[in-house]
């Protein structure tokens, strides 16, 4: 699927600009750091685990890289994209034998079958509901069979629109809360089958915390 079928968010300026001006202080409060999340530590080890020698692995809204970069400890060929150029410019600091680069999760090219494993990790809560679904279906075809996809979401009904993040930074977006049925619907439709769930009552955020993993079947032909 090309990156020019997917529609832009309304908001896409907005909140790039908004991620612009935490990136700072996120990097500031070591928010990124998954081993600080023995739980969440659990998931990415597994999904580490599962799409080991699969292919590359594309970390999606990477933010400063300690994700992307603990997976490449790990063994992976990873990479990361954010929508925020200061977050990169951070992730390439931070990180500096990894690779990264300013994009958002609508405005990628994925090649078909071309990744053995993909994350959406906290990274996807600010897509509107009716543009979420073309995302996941991109990021489908673009695994090879077998292949994963973890996402990690803020759990709960509704929007929560942010005036202010991260000690008090003014931001403007809109936090799209998700149950886990909804968004198994969207993975299904999607033509990705069920791997593993997590769910946790809270994060950082002050709300409950959902990890999906979903795979590519291994025998089915890419998704439609």
């Amino acid at each position: 699927m090309n990156a020019s079928r997917i529609e832009q968010p309304a908001d896409l300026d907005v909140v790039r600009t908004s991620y612009d001006r935490v990136a700072d202080k996120y990097v500031e409060m070591n928010l990124g750091d998954i081993t600080t999340y023995p739980w969440l530590r659990t998931a990415i080890d597994g999904f580490a685990a599962a799409v080991h020698g699969l292919g590359p692995v594309l970390d999606v809204g990477c933010g400063p890289g300690a994700v992307t970069a603990y997976l490449a400890e790990r063994g992976l060929d990873v990479s990361g994209v954010d929508l925020s150029a200061r977050m990169i410019d951070h992730a390439r600091r931070l990180h500096p034998n990894q690779r990264f680069a300013v994009a958002s999760a609508t405005e990628l090219d994925l090649a078909d079958s071309s990744l053995g494993g993909i994350l959406g990790w906290w990274s996807l809560f600010n897509l509107p509901r009716h543009i979420l679904p073309l995302v996941l279906k991109s990021f489908a075809r673009a695994l090879v069979p077998g292949g994963h996809l973890i996402i990690g979401t803020h759990r709960g009904d509704g929007e929560i629109e942010r005036t202010e993040a991260y000690g008090g930074v003014p931001v403007r977006w809109t936090t799209h809360l998700w149950q886990p049925d909804q968004l198994w619907a969207l993975l299904a439709a999607a033509g990705l089958h069920p791997v593993a769930e997590l769910r946790l009552p809270e994060s950082v955020a002050g709300v409950p915390s959902l990890v999906l993993v979903a795979q590519r079947p291994t025998t089915e032909q890419a998704p439609a």
